[in-house]
């Protein structure tokens, strides 16, 4: 055995998911590949990389629309399911929001929560629909339940970081204190995973649900810190 044998081979694509995560979105997509082994992950990849760019920086959506098409031919449930997020996120922030936009996120991530690969994920999505567009809360902490359980199912430390930040949420508006350890679990696991934009929202949520103090002051500076490096557009709005 080479000595070089020991050491798996990074792709382009393993890199831009990398920076993906760190929230650098023109990066990511620069170390995609040209020809990548597989067209169809460069695709994905791509696909998921603008529509987080999208989610996070609000700006111009017709690349990541466009390149939600493209995959639709490959990747037709994940091709849905980014669809479903660039639609959630026209509505909830008001930016060239189209009739049918919240039915098109709900069949999409309805689609997501169907499948083998994405349901703990479609599930989630299908969570916050039900808190922000159909303000039904039980259904919404039975869908973040049900992610939950996905998530840990298959390690999916993102996924959980993501359930619990709302599972906390809502112990907290029910006057339960045991929804701030939630919150704190989602901070930690966001920075750990090395989740940048996410970090950042999960430093500003437990800052405001902390009494007055140090620690609360302390979060929100390096939240608003991330938010404006990142230019994370609708988080700046927080400051």
């Amino acid at each position: 055995m080479s000595h070089n044998s020991t050491y798996m081979m990074v792709s382009g694509t393993d890199v831009a998911r990398v920076l993906l995560r760190a929230g650098q979105w023109d990066q990511a997509l620069a170390a995609l590949p040209v020809s990548p082994a597989s067209a169809d992950d460069g695709l994905a990849v791509r696909a998921q990389i603008l529509a987080d760019r999208f989610w996070w920086q609000l700006g111009d959506p017709a690349e990541a629309e466009a390149a939600v098409d493209a995959l639709a031919a490959t990747e037709p449930v994940l091709a849905r399911f980014c669809a479903a997020q660039l639609a959630y996120t026209r509505v909830v922030h008001a930016i060239g929001a189209r009739a049918g936009d919240a039915e098109l996120a709900r069949s999409g991530f309805a689609a997501a929560a169907a499948s083998a690969k994405l349901s703990g994920w479609g599930a989630f999505w299908l969570g916050v629909l039900a808190d922000h567009i159909d303000h039904a809360p039980d259904q919404a902490r039975a869908a973040y339940s049900t992610a939950l359980d996905w998530a840990r199912a298959h390690a999916d430390w993102m996924l959980d970081s993501y359930a619990v930040r709302h599972l906390g949420d809502h112990a907290l508006t029910g006057g339960d204190p045991a929804g701030l350890d939630l919150l704190r679990r989602s901070y930690h696991l966001r920075a750990a995973l090395g989740a940048r934009p996410q970090t950042a929202a999960a430093a500003l949520t437990l800052a405001d649900a902390l009494p007055p103090g140090p620690e609360a002051d302390q979060l929100r500076a390096a939240a608003e810190i991330t938010a404006r490096e990142l230019s994370l557009t609708w988080l700046l709005a927080a400051f």
